[in-house]
Formats: structure tokens, C-alpha cells, sequence
């Protein structure tokens, strides 16, 4: 399988993951001299003596927040400047109180200089542990568009965690003697341990989707590696997860396999419209076979040469607005059909985060799949 790196089809960036830009100059100067304006103008306007020192020395503490060290450090000298010229001008009763608000003054002052130093330094190990995880993505899940000799796919992939890359999210695509094998799923819970599930399953994937014959096969495998995985958390004092997943098989026919094991059933776009293609009700997560009354089965369904299938997990499908309603995939997802598939991921996780009001709760992947060789794939 041949995987691109063009831009237009990688993940979807998360405000929460861009640094908070720095303060400019200009704004840390226009603050200094308004604020202390306005506290020399209310002593003038009030007609009495307005002292500079509590309204003055919380500005060094508030540019640390955001500014570099030397502004913070600029701030400081300021206000200590203005306190210390206050006190030149109109003194207190007693030098030694004079010394005091001096004395106050510079530690405050140093406090903010040192809180701005420390703040710097979590912002670089943070954008270390950001480029850390993004390599690890890129390592573990593979950028966008995903290529095989049936399908062409673009999608999306945002964890919900603002210092992490990769979540209990998975999705693979792969190549096979059998055909095309795509594989989307969404491990229980969240954390580290989610994480290493979803690895887990990710890698069973991988390796049982080439050497497997069958779809069901390719499934026990997988149901084979969450229990292994659940074994070994037993054994560490880990909760045991399941795994929701769909499985599809694609070759050059136009019907398609899918084992649907608990998970959000796919999307056909077709003819202005959006319809689920599973008619069966889902199979039991991957984890709970034991549980299961019947074998998991396979379903088939028509993916025609223009239509587009849409696959997600559940954090599009149970997002809510400021109200509580869900997010209306279908209804929704009938306007996307006219729209290129590069555009698709896109156009669904700014109306995702419309439909929030900002940045959905839950890690969001989302896979637009198209056959090679339609004229819609450019």
C-alpha cells in the first residue's frame, strides 16, 4: 500500500495544540503608561492622594501570563520606578515604612520575573512532549489520503486530550492478496490504558488483515488480541476495556463485506442522499465475544463507483450542542456527497465544531472512502 503525505488530506489541526502567541510590545507599553495614568489622573480628579503601589505592582504578576521575560522584567522596573518616584515625591510617615512598600515592591516585582521564567520553561517541555506524540502519530497512524489499488481514502483524525496526538482512536487501511481491508475503531475509556488497547488491536489488524483469508478471521484475530491485552491489564491491576470496530472487506466487485462489532455503521453518499448500509444490528465490541449468543457475522452491501462511504467513530456521532441534542450526522451528511473528498473531513469537523460551540469532548476520526477511478477522486 502506497501512503501520501499531501497536506490537503492529513489531519484536521486543533486550536488547543498552537502555542499561545506572546505578547507584543507595543500592548506590555501601552499597559505600563495607561495604567499608570489612570491611577495618577483618579488621585488628580479625586483630589487626594491616590498611592501607585497596590494598583501598579499586580501589572509585572498579569504581563507574566503571557510575556517573555524581559517584558515582565521591563514591567517590573517600571512600576518599581513609579513606586519608588511616589514615595520621592509624597513619602509616607516613617522611612522604615517607606523601605517596606520598597521592599514589597522588588519582590513582587522578582516573584513575576521568576513565575515568566518558569512558565517559558513548561511552554518548551510541553512543545517537546507535542513534537514527541506527533512523531508517534506519525509512527502509529498513518497521515491522510491512504491509498490502495481499490480505494482512495481521506479522513481526519483529533484527539480530544490538548497535550496528546494519539487517543483511544484507531483506523488503519490496508492491502491485501483478498482485497482491501479497512478497519476503524474506538477503544472504552480513556488514558494511557486506552491507548495501549487501541495499539494492541491496531497491530492484530495489521498483521491478521494481510494474512487472513476471510473477514471473520480477520475479526477473531482481533477479538483475540483485546483479550490478551485485557489478560495482561488484569495481571497489572488495569480495568479490562472492549474495543468498537468495523471491519470491511473491498475488492473490485461492486458489494462490500463488513462485520460490524459494535461500532457507528457507515454512510453510503449517493444520488444527494446518506443512508446507512448495515441492515443487521450490530455484533458484541471485540472483547465480549464470550457474551455473545451467535458468532459475529458478515453483512454485505453495494458501494457503487460514485458513491462515497463515510466512517466515524462516536465522538461525531454523540456530540452535543450547548442544548444537549446530538450532532445530526445523516442529516447532514446528505450535502457532502457533491463535495470533493480532500474537502469532506474538512467541511465535517468545522461543522462538528459549530455544532459544540467550539472544540468537540471526545476524539474524532473520521474516514471518506471513494473507489480509484472515479472521476470524483481528484
Amino acid at each position: 500500500m502506497r501512503t501520501s503525505r499531501d497536506p490537503a488530506g492529513s489531519t484536521v489541526a486543533d486550536p488547543a495544540h498552537r502555542t499561545t502567541p506572546p505578547l507584543r510590545w507595543g500592548v506590555v507599553v501601552f499597559w505600563l503608561v495607561v495604567v499608570t495614568l489612570v491611577v495618577a489622573a483618579t488621585g488628580i480628579v479625586l483630589g487626594r492622594d491616590t498611592r501607585p503601589a497596590p494598583f501598579l505592582v499586580v501589572l509585572p504578576a498579569l504581563i507574566a501570563g503571557r510575556g517573555t521575560v524581559r517584558q515582565t522584567t521591563v514591567a517590573s522596573v517600571w512600576v518599581t520606578l513609579v513606586i519608588a518616584g511616589s514615595l520621592v515625591d509624597t513619602p509616607l510617615g516613617t522611612a522604615g515604612a517607606d523601605a517596606a512598600v520598597i521592599a514589597f515592591t522588588l519582590v513582587f516585582n522578582g516573584l513575576s520575573v521568576a513565575r515568566a521564567a518558569q512558565r517559558i520553561r513548561w511552554e518548551g517541555e510541553i512543545a517537546r512532549l507535542r513534537s514527541a506524540a506527533a512523531a508517534l502519530q506519525r509512527q502509529i497512524l498513518r497521515p491522510f489520503p491512504l491509498m490502495t489499488d481499490q480505494l482512495l481514502v481521506h479522513g481526519l483524525y483529533q484527539p480530544v486530550e490538548e497535550d496528546s496526538r494519539v487517543g483511544g482512536d484507531v483506523y488503519e487501511v490496508v492491502s491485501s492478496p483478498y482485497g482491501s481491508r479497512v478497519f476503524i475503531a474506538d477503544v472504552q475509556g480513556k488514558g494511557l490504558q486506552a491507548i495501549s488497547a487501541a495499539f494492541a488491536v491496531l497491530g492484530a489488524f495489521r498483521e491478521a488483515a494481510v494474512a487472513e483469508p476471510t473477514l471473520t478471521a480477520v475479526v477473531d484475530a482481533l477479538e483475540e488480541a483485546v483479550l490478551r491485552h485485557n489478560s495482561f491489564a488484569a495481571q497489572t491491576g488495569e480495568r479490562e476495556r472492549f474495543v468498537t470496530a468495523l471491519v470491511l472487506g473491498i475488492d473490485g466487485e461492486e458489494e462490500v463485506q463488513a462485520i460490524n462489532c459494535g461500532h457507528v455503521a457507515p454512510l453510503l453518499l449517493h444520488g444527494g442522499r446518506a443512508e446507512p448500509v448495515l441492515r443487521q444490528e450490530p455484533c458484541v465490541p471485540l472483547g465480549l465475544d464470550a457474551l455473545a449468543p451467535e458468532p459475529r457475522t458478515v453483512e454485505w452491501f453495494v458501494f457503487p463507483s460514485d458513491g462515497t462511504l463515510l466512517l466515524c467513530t462516536d465522538g461525531v456521532t454523540e456530540a452535543r450542542d450547548p442544548a444537549g441534542v446530538f450532532y445530526p450526522l445523516e442529516e447532514r451528511a446528505a450535502a457532502w456527497g457533491d463535495i470533493p473528498p480532500t474537502d469532506v473531513p474538512a467541511t465535517v469537523y468545522g461543522d462538528l465544531r459549530r455544532h459544540t460551540a467550539g472544540t468537540p469532548r471526545d476524539d474524532t476520526a473520521l474516514l471518506v472512502l471513494r473507489r480509484r477511478g472515479d472521476a470524483g477522486l481528484a
